[in-house]
């Protein structure tokens, strides 16, 4: 059972917007105290936008849709919290386990709970090499199956990118660049790899969605691809040259399996002292505004 909050329970009941938010941005993504301000000011872009934010987050082992002050406070300060993958919440609500949420786990939650959109920094996929280790983001099945509108800056810059827009085809996930014709780069405002669909307005986004539930078929996400602000992006020649480093120490140091990716990104913050993280959260607000406006386009 998903506790919602109040307020979000309220707004859902009234048929207010509503924006989803994940938790492991607060926990495992910034440091403290850095990271408890972050929270606030996500949340304060969707209620400036005439939203109610719902922050995702498994707390004592019950899913939550809407957090107060005291259990944001928990998600960015309680030593130990678990990082929750969707696979992750059955165990986790049977052994009152808290935890913050992933995109995969807080999809499904914020679907479970009446709210269609959600917005985050990056996508997780297909990592690079997978043709020998097989390692692939379980927010692809996730978005494979759950019929949420997620506002992202593409997939973590890391990964396979052309890979992973690939298995997102295969699985009929849908994918537009919001007045975009190239799918972001997370850090950067492009990849380089094209989108078949461009749109230009929320307005437009809420057809689609309107559009997917008319079609009826399998119960797939739309991914509105919204690229960081040229200005705010990470130094493109930068970026490749501290990321060839990154994957040459993880490789020498034998980093595989689920410690790639955040070995990957820590690298990136250091070595580019902390620009790769401003670029990320320039991309967060942006889609938080965005998905915001999505959502109200939606509810009207």
């Amino acid at each position: 059972m998903i506790k919602r909050s109040d307020e979000v329970a309220t707004a859902l009941a009234e048929g207010r917007p509503v924006v989803a938010l994940e938790s492991t941005i607060i926990s495992h993504g910034l440091p403290q105290p850095r990271n408890l301000k972050v929270a606030a000011e996500l949340e304060e872009i969707v209620r400036a936008g005439g939203a109610v934010p719902a922050t995702i987050a498994v707390l004592d082992g019950v899913p939550r849709a809407g957090l107060d002050k005291s259990e944001l406070e928990r998600i960015a300060t309680e030593p130990g919290l678990r990082k929750l993958g969707f696979r992750d919440l059955a165990p986790a609500g049977a052994l009152g386990v808290s935890g913050a949420t992933t995109v995969s786990a807080t999809s499904f939650l914020a679907a479970r709970a009446g709210i269609r959109v959600f917005a985050t920094g990056g996508l997780g996929g297909v990592h690079r090499g997978w043709t020998s280790v097989q390692d692939e983001s379980a927010d692809l099945d996730t978005l494979s199956r759950t019929r949420i509108t997620v506002v992202c800056a593409g997939v973590k810059s890391i990964l396979d990118v052309p890979a992973t827009l690939q298995r997102l085809e295969t699985r009929q996930v849908a994918v537009v660049g919001y007045r975009t014709g190239e799918f972001p780069g997370f850090y950067l405002t492009t990849s380089g790899e094209p989108v078949d669909w461009r749109i230009e307005s929320a307005a437009e986004a809420a057809e689609i969605m309107r559009a997917q539930d008319r079609l009826g078929g399998p119960e797939t996400a739309l991914i509105v691809a919204n690229p960081v602000p040229e200005t705010e992006q990470l130094d493109p020649e930068l970026h490749d040259r501290v990321l060839a480093e990154a994957l040459l120490a993880a490789e020498a140091r034998g980093v595989t399996g689920q410690a790639i990716t955040p070995f990957l990104l820590e690298y990136l913050v250091r070595a580019t002292s902390g620009a790769s993280l401003e670029a990320n959260l320039a991309a967060v607000r942006g889609n938080v505004a965005l998905a915001t406006e999505i959502a109200t386009a939606w509810t009207a």
